[in-house]
This record gives structure tokens, sequence and C-alpha cells, in this order.
């Protein structure tokens, strides 16, 4: 009996293998309306994500979110070995353009409040496939920068206990890789926690991670202010000047930090539970990337000011300087700080990472059940723990530096197609004008953000490049600016100056991809080969026959109204014909 069903289950499987170039006509670019994504795709969560968030919820998450995750994990390895001293300026690059990027966000949130974020958006403008390459980029992002943000909280948390090794609390096993021979158990505990956490209840999430926000933002004050006082602006241009790496390591530096700023894409995918969205996301959204940018540049400064670049640690780093300017006790306290930030962080980013899965779930793109909202607690609680599981798996044994870029390529890519996919909707999809003039102008810009980008990464800064580049991408904007206005016709909140903002975001994102390294693109193109062999094989299958099922039930309902009318139009007709004959008798 068992061998009868594999056979057929095999035979089935292979049948829709064979239908594959078939249906990926069909479903790659196929697209849903605002309104489809908000009442018919969100019913297959079954229970509805409850609105328990005001603004002020929104803010502290997004806060909450980035704090803790740039700072304490990504300032010491940049300052030291990137940017040095200039680190704070690769802080207000990569928060400039997270700021507009955050623009993009907002729009598309107030616009279409549902739980999947880029995902969504993306899947709404520009089709399945595409919506499906961002959501599983930006789950790897969450997944990897979850998992190195928990190692760095057991390093914070072991100096905070007194300890002068940050890797005294991890084990060493002989005969695994190096940077993959630490397991750190302390980091798996901390999720595994939060992952229950999560499970229980979003709104006691949320005012857990408010406490613990206004505490951070406290602590951060006193770290700034502690630096500022005991820092020496002598340490900024000792012992080679303020940017020792050039103008190139700052514009690195603000790539490899960029991944700080995901936070705020954890708070758009909140969107279902929020109340009264289209005046609470836009507060919570680009205020939380303004008051993190604010915190991290003086941070970044104030770690500068005590210690000379070639001094600062590595590992645990503002911690570490505390200690190294004499100040023993603010050391330990520091790493008790630093840790609760951290903590707060991950909520947000685990809560975000689950409500994408949940979203891409809901489009049959994964298994259904990952899409499955509990009734009681109002959470995605199986994309909860199963992307919790593989957090924890991934910080047991994997070092910071290995996954820090791979984050940083996939935030890169997943903003560029959003703020893409902005001007495509305002301007396509909104205003009417002809899709392929617009798909034209995205094309140019993007390409002459690559030629502005190759010009100043392979040739040394080749300046008639830069400059040709330069006027090219300016009077591209300019032109289309004056060419097609843009009309909004709706009284929800929008990305004010377009096209300027989102080009902006799409020149940005492209420069600071092309400042990483080659290892980050080669492990990129393989990640992308890999989800696209899974769409290949399964999403897209999942997902045709999902919309024959939907299109077969509505055929049926039609079916049904349109029988139903011809009996009564039959009953009618029988009634005159029969007052016709009682007229003619009488």
């Amino acid at each position: 009996m068992a061998t009868a069903v594999s056979s057929t289950f095999l035979r089935r499987y292979l049948y829709s293998l064979s239908q594959t170039p078939h249906r990926l006509r069909k479903r790659m670019l196929a697209t849903w309306t605002p309104d489809q994504e908000l009442n018919q795709v969100r019913q297959r969560s079954g229970a509805d994500m409850k609105r328990k968030l005001k603004w002020f919820d929104l803010v502290a998450l997004g806060v909450g979110g980035m704090l803790g995750v740039g700072v304490f994990v990504t300032t010491g390895p940049v300052a030291l070995h990137v940017t040095g001293p200039a680190v704070f300026l690769s802080y207000i690059i990569a928060g400039i353009s997270a700021l507009l990027s955050s623009l993009c966000y907002t729009e598309f949130s107030v616009h279409v409040s549902a739980a999947g974020g880029a995902f969504s958006y993306l899947r709404l403008t520009f089709g399945e496939f595409v919506g499906y390459f961002a959501g599983a980029n930006i789950i790897m992002e969450y997944v990897l920068s979850n998992a190195a943000v928990a190692r760095s909280f057991t390093e914070y948390l072991c100096v905070a206990f007194g300890e002068s090794e940050p890797n005294a609390w991890r084990v060493e096993v002989h005969g695994l890789l190096n940077g993959y021979n630490m397991l750190d158990f302390p980091a798996v505990g901390l999720i595994l926690l939060l992952t229950l956490c999560l499970c229980h209840s979003t709104k006691e999430s949320s005012t857990l991670n408010l406490i613990m926000t206004i505490f951070h933002v406290i602590f951060f004050g006193f770290i700034i202010g502690c630096g500022m006082y005991k820092g020496s602006a002598k340490n900024l241009v000792k012992p080679d000047g303020v940017a020792p790496f050039g103008v190139k390591g700052v514009l690195d530096g603000a790539a490899i930090v960029y991944f700080s700023y995901i936070g705020y894409d954890s708070a758009s995918t909140l969107a279902e539970e929020i109340q009264n969205p289209t005046k609470s996301l836009p507060i919570g959204i680009v205020g939380s990337v303004i008051i993190t940018s604010a915190l991290y540049c003086l941070m970044a400064l104030s770690l500068s000011l005590m210690l000379p670049y070639n001094q600062i640690s590595e590992k645990a780093a503002f911690s570490i300087a505390f200690q190294r300017i004499g100040w023993k006790w603010a050391s330990n306290l520091i790493g008790g700080g630093a840790s609760l930030g951290i903590v707060a962080s991950l909520l947000v980013a685990m809560l975000g990472q689950a409500r994408y899965l949940c979203a891409i779930g809901r489009a049959r793109l994964v298994p259904s059940w990952l899409a499955k909202v509990h009734p009681s607690t109002g959470t995605p609680l199986n994309a909860t723990l199963f992307l919790g599981l593989c957090t924890a798996s991934i910080a047991l044994f994997t070092e910071l530096y290995i996954v820090i870029e791979m984050i940083s390529i996939g935030t890169l890519m997943v903003f560029y197609l959003v703020a893409n996919a902005t001007i495509y909707r305002r301007y396509a999809m909104v205003s009417k004008h002809p899709p392929s003039r617009i798909l034209l102008f995205l094309l140019l810009l993007s390409c002459s953000a690559i030629g502005f980008s190759l010009s100043w990464k392979l040739n040394q800064q080749w300046w008639p490049g830069l400059l040709f580049f330069s006027v090219s991408t300016i009077f591209i904007i300019t032109f289309f600016h004056y060419k097609f206005p843009s009309h909004n016709s709706s009284d929800a909140w929008s990305v004010p100056y377009m096209p300027w903002p989102a080009a902006t975001s799409i020149f940005l994102n492209v420069f600071l991809m092309t400042t990483l390294r080659m290892l980050s693109f080669q492990r990129f193109a393989i990640w992308s080969c890999l989800i696209t062999l899974f769409y290949v094989v399964y999403g897209v299958h999942s997902t045709y026959k999902a919309e024959e099922i939907i299109m077969e039930v509505n055929n049926n309902r039609v079916g049904e109204v349109t029988n139903n009318n011809n009996n009564n139009n039959n009953n009618v007709n029988s009634t005159i014909q029969q007052s016709k004959l009682d007229i003619q008798v009488l």
C-alpha cells in the first residue's frame, strides 16, 4: 500500500516538473492586489493577528531592534580594520541610506498593511518570484544576523562578570574549521528563551521591549557622556589621521555597518498588529531610524575619542575600551547593559523574521503550516519555532566575521528592490504612466549607478568616469521628474519629493553593494541559486496548484449563482405562463 502511494506521488511530482516552464510563465510575474493581500491571502493563516500595538510601541520596537546590533557588534572590527576613527562617518552614510529606504518602506506599509514587509510589497508590484527572492533573502539576513548578535551577547556578558577574555564562556572543539570551532551555548539558550517568549504574545513582548529600550537609550547616553568626558580629540588624528584607510575605507565601512539598520524592517512587518496604521507606521518607522542613526554616530564617535583606532578591540569593543582607560567598574556595567540591549534587538528581529516566513507561507511558497497563526496567542507559532531553531543552530558555532558581509549584501539588495518598486508603483500603477517607460528609467538609473560605482572601485577613483556618471544620474532623474508627473490619489502618507528620495536610495544601495568584497558576491550567488532552485522545484508548483484550487472554487460559486439565477428565471417564466393561461381560461 505504502509503495503504491509513493509511486503515485512520484508520478504526480514528475508530471509537475514536466510542467515547470508553463507554470513559471504563469506564476513568476503573477501579482496580487492590496485588497487580495489584506483579505483573501491573510485568511489562509486562520486566526487574525491581534491589533494591540500603538505608535510608541512601534517606535520602541524599531529603536530596540536596531540599537545594540550595529554599535556593539560591528563598530570595533570596522574601526580597527576598515575605517579607523572615521567609523562615525560610516554610520552617517549608512544612516542616510537607511532613512531613504525607510521612506519607501513606509509608503508601502501604509497602503498595504500586511505582515509580509518587503515580500508583500514586491510581490504586489513585480510579481511572485521577485517577492519570493526578496523574502528569502531577508529571512536569511535575519537568521544570520540574529545568530551573530547572540554570540556577541555572550562576549559582553563575559565582560560584565569580570572575564577579560570574550571567548571564556565558549567551548573550543578541536578538529572543526577555524571560525566554526567555538561552541556558544549561552547564545543558544538566549535564542530559545526569546523564541518561547515570542510564541506567547506580541503585546507582552512589545511591553518588555519598551522597558528595555528606555533603559537602553539611557545607557547609551551614559556611554556617550563618559566617552566624551574621558576621551581626547587627539585620538581622532593619531596615529594616522581621521581616515587612515582613506575615503574608500569610510565607504567600505558604511556598507558593512549597514546591516545594523535592519531593525526598522521588523517594524514594517508588524503592520497587521498596529492600531491606526496610517498614522502610526510613518512615525514608528521613520522616527526609529532617525533616533537610532543619531545614537549610532555619537556612540562610534565616543569610542574613537577614548582610544586610538589601532588599540580598539575587535570583540566587546566598548567594554574593553573602558578597561584600557582605567574604568574597570564602567567596563563591567557596559558589558551588562550591552547584553540587555542585544536581548532587545534580538527580540524585535526574531519577531520580524517570523512574520516574514508567515507571509511567505500564506503565498504557498513554503509549506503552508508555517503560515498558521495560533488562535489564542495571535502569533505565527510555527514560523517562530522553526526560525528560532535555525537561528540557535547557527549561533552555536558560526563566528560573526563569516556572515557579516553576507548579511549586508542581502540587506542592500532587498532595499534596492523596494526603492525600485516604490517608483514603479507610484508612476506606473497609481499615476498610470506606461510601465515600459518607468522600467526604462529604472534600468538607466541602475546602469548609471553601476557605472559610477565601478569607476570608483576598479579604476582607483577614475574622476572622468565619476563626473560623467554623476552628471548622467542627475540628468536622468531630473528629466524623469519633469516628464512624468506623480499623481497620488490617496490621502494616506506617501514619500515626498518623488522620485528623488527613492532614486537616491537606489543609487546609494548599488554603490554600497559594490564596496563589499568579491567573496560576499560569491556567497550571495550560491545562496541565490539555492533559493531559485527551491522555487523551481517546489514554490512555483505549490502556488500554481493553490491558485488552480481557488479558481475552481470561484468558478463553482459562479456556476452555482448562475444556476440559481436560471432556476429563478425559469420559475418566474412558469408563473407568467401559468398566469397567462389562467387569464385565457377566465
